[in-house]
């Protein structure tokens, strides 16, 4: 392997391991791999970087994250909490139920698993220790949960591997449909046999239909968010930009001049963040673009495919292997970079074996957001942290039955191809 690519590699690490932003660290080594290689120019990289952010479905990021910032300043929050209590309050670990489901619910809103985890575990968790719950448990059902917001569309991740995967994002976003539930329903069953464990009771009364359905009334302008988004691409009526577009008109409207729960401070602290978080992930997007150029240029993905396939032909044994590693990335980097950086890479691989690539993406997504819950970058521990005052020790620890029944759903989601495939198949 030439002398650049390894440098790129090491010194990589090297800035992860010292804790520099992720798309700065990926932005200096390229800077490292170029200056020991002459093959490259830099003017070749610098051009890629930017015509890496010249491309129309990423214009829906910023759309997608305002629409996001938007309904967390709002109340839409609230109004979904309402809904999953009166559904699933009564049941054994009622809480921890309302917590996932609402998880749900706003994750198909903000499209973010840290600002799932903000906005519904700022809630759910005092309110889970003031009905008995245990902190270490309420803290990590509600960072488990958050991992949604980046499975269920619409979601940035899942923009971000159709642009560098070259599929139709407006596929992939219905592909995450059933995942996205599948692996909800599997963290509420994961709730409700450590409720059990723990003696951790619902209320016991299930809510009159008059209270269900008048939550599901008021909350009826936030659960509209998801149905117009994939109502107007499936329709043919928008394109996923474009719906990103009309999300943040539809939740500005509802929010600012319906509901009436922005004030002028909140609508400028939305720009700010949106401005922020876009930021930080275009400069992710480039920087790692142009690491896949040099990784392109020095054959890396055939490389790889050689090296998996000299291993073995056998699906079974290869697509576990690939989980793995994708598994350890996900620990050590950001799920965007992972997604940006190994997709050229595996890509290749699994087409070899014969995995289409929007059942992969559905694949990478949901195994990059369990990235979320591992140290040293799991971001959602956190988030986590801050709200209920835990160790990250602790909440770490809290976390790995949800985190292992993640990765049971997602060896269901590996070989049941169907989960991912059934609806874009129609």
């Amino acid at each position: 392997m030439d002398m650049a690519i390894i440098l790129t590699f090491v010194s990589l690490a090297a800035f992860l391991l010292l804790s520099v932003p992720i798309g700065i660290a990926i932005g200096l080594s390229v800077t490292v791999g170029m200056t020991f290689s002459d093959l490259l120019p830099y003017e070749f990289l610098i051009q890629k970087m930017v015509t890496s952010l010249d491309v129309f479905p990423l214009m829906a990021v910023p759309f997608f994250i305002m629409a996001g910032e938007i309904m967390q300043k709002g109340s839409m929050a609230q109004r979904l909490l309402a809904v999953s209590r009166s559904l699933v309050g009564h049941i054994t670990g009622g809480m921890a139920h309302i917590s996932v489901l609402t998880s749900m619910f706003y994750g198909a809103l903000s499209g973010s698993a840290p600002a799932t985890v903000a906005a519904v575990g700022g809630i759910m968790v005092p309110a889970m220790e003031e009905e008995g719950y245990s902190k270490s448990f309420s803290t990590a059902v509600n960072t488990a949960s958050g991992c949604l917001g980046v499975i269920i569309p619409p979601s940035v991740p899942l923009i971000i591997y159709g642009t560098t995967a070259g599929v139709s994002v407006g596929d992939l976003f219905i592909a995450g449909v059933i995942p996205g539930l599948f692996v909800g329903a599997c963290l509420m069953l994961c709730s409700y046999i450590l409720s059990k464990k723990y003696g951790f009771t619902g209320s016991g009364k299930r809510a009159p239909m008059s209270e269900v359905f008048s939550s599901l009334k008021a909350a009826l302008p936030a659960l509209m968010v998801p149905l117009i988004v994939l109502g107007g691409i499936y329709g043919g009526f928008t394109t996923p930009t474009e719906a990103g577009v009309i999300a943040v008109v539809y939740s500005l409207i509802m929010e600012g001049l319906i509901l009436r729960t922005l004030s002028w401070k909140k609508i400028a602290d939305v720009f700010t963040g949106t401005a922020l978080t876009t930021s930080s992930i275009f400069l992710v997007v480039a920087t790692a673009t142009a690491l896949g150029q040099i990784l392109l240029f020095y054959n890396l993905p055939n490389q790889l495919v050689d090296i998996l396939t000299g291993i073995s032909d056998n699906r079974y044994i290869l697509i576990p292997i690939i989980l793995l590693f994708l598994l350890v990335m996900g620990t050590f980097m950001d799920a965007l970079a992972n997604i940006l950086i190994l997709t050229p890479l595996l890509l290749p691989v699994v087409k070899h074996l014969g995995m289409d690539p929007i059942h992969f993406g559905i694949v990478m997504i949901v195994t990059s957001s369990m990235g979320f819950l591992t140290p040293p970058v799991g971001v959602n521990l956190f988030v986590g942290c801050s709200i209920s005052g835990l160790s990250i020790e602790k909440l770490s620890a809290a976390v790995l039955p949800f985190l292992f029944t993640m990765v049971l759903a997602l060896l269901a989601i590996v070989f049941v191809p169907g989960l991912a495939l059934w609806l874009p198949g129609l």
